[in-house]
């Protein structure tokens, strides 16, 4: 059985930084992407970054150049690197692991990040 851990979020100020981590444990392919999504309140879950399996990465406009998307393959671990966060980043933050082959989807618990004014 596939399980995504996050940890890592939580209270910063604007400018501030957060780093967000996945681990993913089970059994999955190894062609995947991962990816971190959030949803704010009120709003739709949206596409913060992905990577794939070979580390070809995506990001959403609003973060490019401030948020880094990482993974280990070796510990199955996804990592989310914030700098620079504003108001507007706050939201939950879920991560995603899906394979490239079939339809299954693996999601994170979830994780609250609070940028303060």
């Amino acid at each position: 059985q596939v399980q995504l851990v996050q940890s890592g979020g939580g209270l910063v100020q604007a400018g501030g930084s957060l780093r967000l981590s996945c681990v993913v444990s089970g059994s999955i392919p190894a062609f995947n992407t991962m990816g971190w999504y959030r949803q704010a309140p009120g709003k739709q879950r949206e596409l913060v970054a992905s990577i794939t399996s070979g580390a070809s990465t995506n990001y959403a406009d609003s973060v490019k150049g401030r948020f880094t998307i990482s993974r280990d393959n070796a510990k199955n671990t996804l990592f989310l690197q914030m700098n620079s966060l504003k108001v507007e980043d706050t939201a939950v933050y879920y991560c995603l692991v899906k394979p490239w082959i079939g339809r299954a989807e693996y999601w994170g618990q979830g994780t609250q990040v609070t940028v303060s004014s």
